[in-house]
């Protein structure tokens, strides 16, 4: 392999790389406890970017149930993020001819 062929690997290597980055930022997942009385969207780099909280919750008397069900469907959203997540760099990997190596979490 010439020194050429190598650099243009590396670069495409790059680029894929810089795609896969661009495409989990756009992933956005929800989580939903309390029956979807309670509903957090979390984007693919872990940002929480919405929280839905059911009007019926919003009494001072419920405050720490809707604490935990937001602490719920956080973990909820967090826990399809991860899946989402890793299922996407298993099939990108796939695409570049990366074989999936089992415990790498690709």
């Amino acid at each position: 392999m010439q020194l050429s062929d190598l650099f243009k690997q590396a670069k495409d290597i790059q680029a894929k790389t810089q795609q896969m980055q661009a495409m989990m930022a756009a992933i956005e997942v929800e989580g939903i406890s309390g029956g979807g009385m309670v509903k957090v969207t979390l984007t693919g780099k872990n940002d929480l970017k919405k929280l839905l909280v059911d009007p019926s919750l919003l009494k001072p008397e419920d405050r720490q149930i809707v604490e935990d069900l937001i602490v719920a469907a956080h973990a909820d959203a967090k826990a399809k993020l991860e899946r989402r997540v890793s299922e996407e760099m298993q099939r990108m990997a796939r695409d570049m001819g990366i074989p999936n190596i089992p415990g790498l979490g690709i």
